[in-house]
């Protein structure tokens, strides 16, 4: 049986734009030490209500070149920061160059304009060099990506539907979140390498702009998982790609284990760009990431941190000595 899926897969790369050409303009006053990334007492810190779009995509409002608001997502499974072509339209930006996106699906050439400022509640990102997309396959306006991050912590909370954007001139402690995970950079992305998917290790990407999780064929043939039906995916150059829909026993995260966890296979461009094809490697999507009550992502110090549900932390202090423990669905 065929069925079209919500696995809403972004852009993960742009082949020929250097994410270290933006520059960002952080707020003047100082940050405190004593609370983890960020802190929302302290006034330096950017709290930004979330809006939840018809596809479940969670949106911040952005003014670029003075004229907004336009709603943008918070993408970490992108590298690259992007515009759609109606806010294109409109404010004629310079046109750069063509080059090749690299979606989920497929690598396709785009068009790449010259975004001089974006702004992000009191923060001035300079200097974008843009994707331009079509809003029809990306549901926002615009992609905020990991070209537009390394200066920030981020922190979602989907308790409050909020996320907090703070710089990164200090140090903040763990305090509040349960699982803390050390991460590699990659590419600007921030990859968890000591996962276990039924005790196959495998790499997790961390992907705010996708609905679903998707993993490669690499992981599924590792775990032998068997296909219960397949599904449709479409990503932001429109292009489909089929998948074997299947459920996993356990994903194991720093002593956290989920189970009977849906997982799309597929072998996507995207895994290949990151040089994990022939790696067991998964992208975790919102699908997953709103188990947790918070997810605050450490791009400084290349930490990613989960706060779980009260029930969860109180089992997880009880069992820490076993390291397991499978949360209930909320």
């Amino acid at each position: 049986m065929k069925q079209h899926w919500a696995l809403a897969a972004l852009p993960l790369a742009l082949i020929g734009s250097a994410a270290s050409a933006n520059s960002v303009e952080p707020p003047i006053s100082g940050l405190q030490e004593n609370s983890i990334a960020p802190d929302f007492s302290n006034p330096a810190t950017e709290i930004l209500d979330l809006e939840e779009e018809r596809n479940r995509r969670l949106t911040i409002p952005v003014t670029i070149e003075g004229q907004g608001p336009y709603d943008f997502m918070i993408d970490t499974g992108s590298q690259a920061t992007a515009v759609t072509h109606h806010i294109n339209r409109n404010l004629a930006l310079p046109h750069i160059r063509v080059a090749q996106l690299v979606g989920m699906a497929s690598i396709r050439p785009v068009d790449v304009v010259e975004v001089n400022n974006l702004v992000v509640g009191t923060h001035t990102i300079h200097n974008i060099s843009a994707p331009v997309l079509n809003r029809a396959y990306l549901g926002a306006d615009g992609i905020i990506g990991l070209d537009s991050l390394q200066d920030f912590r981020v922190l979602i909370d989907f308790r409050k539907d909020t996320i907090a954007l703070e710089d990164i001139t200090k140090k903040h402690s763990r305090a509040g979140f349960e699982i803390v995970v050390n991460a590699r950079q990659k590419l600007g992305q921030l990859l968890i390498t000591d996962a276990l998917v039924e005790g196959v290790r495998a790499t997790v990407i961390i992907d705010t702009g996708a609905q679903a999780s998707l993993a490669n064929t690499a992981l599924r043939n590792k775990i032998k998982a068997k296909r219960s039906q397949e599904v449709m995916t479409m990503d932001v150059n429109g292009v489909k790609m089929a998948g074997d829909l299947s459920f996993v026993r356990t994903l194991e995260i720093e002593g956290l284990s989920l189970q009977n966890v849906p997982l799309a296979f597929a072998d996507a461009p995207a895994f290949e760009a990151l040089g994990l094809k022939d790696q067991p490697v998964l992208s975790l999507g919102m699908q997953h990431l709103k188990m947790f009550d918070r997810v605050a992502i450490d791009f400084a110090s290349q930490r990613i941190l989960f706060d779980v549900p009260r029930d969860v932390a109180r089992a997880l202090r009880r069992v820490n000595q076993s390291n397991y423990y499978s949360p209930m669905r909320r």
